[in-house]
């Protein structure tokens, strides 16, 4: 009987305004007052109460989606749905719950990196802070520890393979494309989260025959080891989905039929023990109308007829250790690789090529000093930061990373918290500092979320809510006497001009969108 994966990957970037905590309105989700309350409506809330219809019998049942789906939700989307859409959220939490409990303790539900920033391009406190961040706000809402981190956009090189297996988490799941060359000899005697960690090479077997594969060879029913290259023998498993069958379910209208879907599964698990597939969460019901009605169907109904058995990663690799090593691709210049550029990570740096809307002849060479005017703020801040180590802070960047709980639940940000990061009693005054010194950083943070460069200009929405994150850090900075940067900031991000030429360059877009309400919330 084959085995069957199908992982969601749901995320919305966080919406809310930085000085208010409140989502504007966004007129383009109209008639909803926001993208996040449309997406919801549309797809959201529908997977969790999907009411289905069993032809034979004609038995009506409500069905939860999240409950054989494997998945993963931004933590700044779950947030965002534990406040305003308490139902939804906790059918999705008791998803997890009772799949951990069906599966022998593996749940359906794994972290993501929490900011959704593009990995492979963060500095190296960054990258550790995003893991570590996402794994923390996982433990918050799961009340377990996660055994995989979706990697926003699948970006990835071997730097953000050595972080998660730094963090000992089990798996990871990439495109098949971003797979370099694999080999055998890994024995199944151990694994990850076995109790030593160590992998036992099988007897006779050559290690040195590596064969080179690309997302036409590379076999995604199988998982693989990837190993620490510091010699510890440390290692994390990868799971490489499905390719063209993740694309028809995203792309090619392979949702308008359960059976449609279920006979394309079943073509792609032909003579394999295991199948499996990941798209973008938003496919079942938002990018596809009905899409979570054909999903429940087949996960449910037509599947399980044809012989499938629904399982999640978790559960298939304690079943099935990995027998091969692969190595990644590294992408251009060791960049990284993503499943959704084919110029590596290309779209989150350069005019690539790749874009998403706009006109004939626009261009997107304003990534590029975009994401150089945010560098600048960023490491000119990480100075200032480091240099509250012994007054405010013992250990600055320790104490970033502890200050997720603050961000999970804020009234958790109190005077204990603080003084222990200070390792000693602060008064008021540094109190208040400490706070905007890790308000500072959490917006640094956030304004390198992905999709602030994944689409046509920088007038758009997206990019628009990073550089408001941007405003709240040199506001922050403002308050607490730094040293001025908004001129070269702002000089630097002068270079990227709009495709609309009438908005003129990045610094006319922050000066309208992003510094103009940093003023009227301090009125």
């Amino acid at each position: 009987m084959p085995e069957l994966i199908v992982h969601g990957h749901f995320y919305q970037p966080p919406r809310e305004n930085p000085w208010t905590g409140i989502v504007d309105s966004e007129p383009g989700a109209a008639p909803f007052h926001d993208w996040n309350e449309r997406i919801h409506s549309e797809c959201y809330r529908p997977n969790a109460f999907v009411r289905v219809t069993d032809s034979s019998t004609l038995e009506e049942r409500i069905v939860n989606n999240y409950r054989e789906l494997s998945f993963n939700f931004g933590p700044t989307l779950l947030s965002w749905l534990e406040t305003n859409h308490p139902d939804t959220y906790s059918r999705i939490i008791d998803a997890d719950r009772e799949s951990a409990l069906k599966r022998g303790g593996h749940g359906n539900a794994i972290a993501q990196a929490y900011g959704h920033a593009i990995l492979p391009l963060c500095n190296e406190r960054d990258l550790r802070t995003q893991i570590r961040w996402g794994m923390a706000d996982f433990r918050y809402r799961f009340n377990r520890d996660p055994e995989a981190m979706w990697l926003p956009e699948t970006a990835c090189n071997d730097a953000v393979m050595r972080a998660l297996i730094d963090e000992d988490l089990r798996f990871v799941i990439l495109a098949p494309h971003q797979a370099s060359r694999v080999r055998p000899g890994v024995s199944t005697a151990s694994g990850p989260g076995s109790p030593s960690g160590q992998p036992a090479w099988g007897g006779g077997c050559d290690r040195s025959e590596w064969r080179t594969v690309d997302d036409q060879s590379i076999d995604p029913s199988v998982p693989y080891r990837y190993l620490h290259p510091d010699g510890s023998g440390r290692s994390i498993a990868v799971f490489f989905y499905e390719g063209p069958t993740s694309r028809a379910i995203a792309f090619e209208n392979l949702l308008r039929s359960s059976h449609e879907l279920v006979d394309r599964l079943a073509r792609s698990a032909h003579n394999r023990e295991m199948v499996n597939v990941a798209t973008d969460g938003e496919t079942f019901g938002h990018h596809f109308k009905f899409g979570e009605l054909c999903l429940a169907h087949a996960l449910e109904l037509d599947a399980p007829a044809r012989g499938f058995s629904i399982t999640n990663y978790g559960e298939y690799l304690e079943k099935h250790p990995p027998a091969l090593e692969v190595e990644i691709n590294n992408g251009p210049n060791g960049e990284g690789t993503s499943w959704s550029c084919p110029h590596g990570v290309g779209r989150w740096l350069r005019d690539c090529g790749c874009q998403t809307g706009g006109e004939p002849g626009w261009n997107q060479r304003w990534r590029t000093p975009l994401r150089q005017a945010l560098d600048f703020l960023r490491d000119e801040n990480a100075k200032h930061f480091e240099a509250t180590r012994g007054t405010l802070f013992t250990d600055p960047w320790a104490a970033r990373d502890e200050s997720v709980k603050c961000i999970i639940d804020p009234s958790s940000i109190g005077e204990d918290f603080l003084r222990q990061c200070a390792g000693k009693e602060i008064s008021i005054r540094e109190r208040m500092r400490a706070n905007w010194f890790l308000g500072i950083q959490q917006m640094c943070l956030f304004m390198y979320t992905s999709c602030g460069w994944f689409f046509n200009d920088i007038s758009g929405i997206e990019t628009i809510q990073i550089l408001k994150y941007a405003g709240r850090a040199i506001d922050l900075m403002n308050q607490l006497g730094l040293p001025s940067v908004r001129d070269r900031f702002l000089e630097i991000l002068a270079e990227a001009k709009s495709n609309n030429i009438e908005l003129g360059n990045g610094a006319d877009i922050y000066r309208l969108h992003a510094e103009y309400r940093a003023l009227e919330y301090q009125l």
